[in-house]
């Protein structure tokens, strides 16, 4: 890896033996060399060399001093254990506790135009770039809730990620999986206030090979009716999910469940499946469909806000007032997962002229799954979204919101 023309690798990282952590690739910054790299370097990957020395054994500022010093041999190499801690850092203590103040609107401001100057708040946040560091302040799991079941011995395997773990409270229990009660999901609701309406997800991780069969039980017990998949099977050599649907006009069979492929469809960015689910024992069958967005990088934003606009409005369609949970998912159910989640909040609030205050809505998020919305990056891409969409008139409060 070489230095860009300021001298610059364009990452940083964290631990280091002062630390006892393990040196851990914390940030990438988009469009630098650390991110242009072959082989990729990722976030959360762990740094065991630097062109041949040994790190192990170094504190922090000696770990950042010596890639400091390397610029000046115009090229660095790095021995990288990768996905360490691949979506966040297990020892969160530090930002454990903090809600950072955001700036809210006046009372006196009558409630009719509160949605607009809510939004023109925003606006200036991220003119400013002070949203971004709400955003990195506000704590990524909430104090005071387990996550023991993820840890058990029969359980532990069935994490994608290490790091990545639902709540005991909140995490979806199965009941009549062959494999137990326990999948890597978590219900979360999101209240739209002053309608009655509460918006049911299940956030969950891709499914592994051995609990694609869990997913489906979940699907079928749930009442599901609706999977949104925000990735691609393999991005950049590295599988993110496994293709748990057959392929189409085909069928697979999970204990007493049996997954048809009844038909696809696509346009550039989605992939749209028409799913049987069918059950051997009550021959009750029932249709689900899978929405695949496939423009979405890992750690990423999409390349068009628009595009994104449109599906989270296909998304909103295919609820249609069901008060069944949808399914939503990317690799690890945490970072594009929280994206959409935030965005369908917002639209909802918007449409019922009630004020919008993204880090509001991420909190109650993280109190149900621990570290949506992985990156700043993803953070300010959704609040931009949610800004053009109403700017441009794509969203505006409905009839009977719009004189309260």
């Amino acid at each position: 890896m070489n230095p860009d023309s300021h001298g610059r690798f364009g990452f940083n990282v964290t631990g280091g033996a002062d630390c006892a952590h393990p040196v851990i690739i914390s940030r990438i910054i988009p469009g630098s060399p650390a991110e242009r790299c072959y082989p990729r370097l990722n976030e959360g990957d762990q740094v065991l060399k630097i062109n041949d020395q040994d790190i192990s054994k170094w504190s922090y500022c000696n770990v950042v001093n010596y890639i400091r010093s390397v610029r000046s041999f115009g090229e660095m190499s790095m021995t990288i254990k990768p996905n360490v801690y691949r979506y966040g850092e297990l020892d969160d203590s530090e930002n454990q506790n903090i809600i950072p103040e955001t700036p809210h609107v006046s009372e006196t401001v009558p409630r009719s135009d509160k949605l607009a100057h809510s939004l023109m708040l925003l606006k200036e946040s991220l003119e400013t770039g002070v949203i971004k560091k709400q955003f990195e302040k506000l704590y990524r799991k909430k104090v005071g809730l387990a996550m023991d079941e993820s840890q058990t011995s029969n359980n532990i395997r069935k994490n994608r990620y290490q790091d990545v773990r639902p709540y005991d409270e909140t995490r979806v229990i199965l009941e009549k999986a062959p494999s137990g009660d326990y999948i890597n999901a978590s219900h979360v609701n999101m209240e739209i206030l002053s309608t009655g309406i509460v918006n049911r997800y299940i956030a969950t991780q891709g499914p592994l090979p051995h609990t694609s069969g869990d997913f489906w039980y979940m699907v079928w017990e749930q009442c599901s009716t609706t999977i949104v998949m925000l990735t691609t099977t393999v991005e950049n050599g590295r599988i993110k999910c496994h293709q748990y649907w057959p392929q189409k006009k085909e069928t697979l069979e999970f204990g007493q469940l049996v997954i048809t492929n009844l038909g696809e469809r696509s346009d550039r960015y989605c992939f749209y499946r028409e799913l049987s689910v069918k059950n051997k024992l009550t021959r009750e069958e029932r249709r689900v469909t899978q929405m695949q967005y496939t423009a979405w990088p890992d750690h990423g934003v999409p390349e068009n806000q628009k595009h994104f606009i449109d599906f989270v409005g296909e998304v909103r369609r295919a609820r249609n007032g069901s008060l069944d949970p949808i399914i939503v998912h990317c690799s690890a159910g945490i970072g594009r997962t929280g994206v959409l989640i935030l965005m369908e909040t917002a639209a909802c609030l918007i449409e019922s002229n009630e004020p919008v205050y993204p880090l509001d809505i991420v909190k109650v998020m993280r109190d149900q799954r621990a570290m949506l919305i992985q990156t700043t990056e993803q953070y300010t891409f959704v609040c931009e979204c949610i800004l053009r969409s109403y700017s441009d008139g794509m969203l505006k409060p409905l009839a009977e919101y719009q004189k309260r």
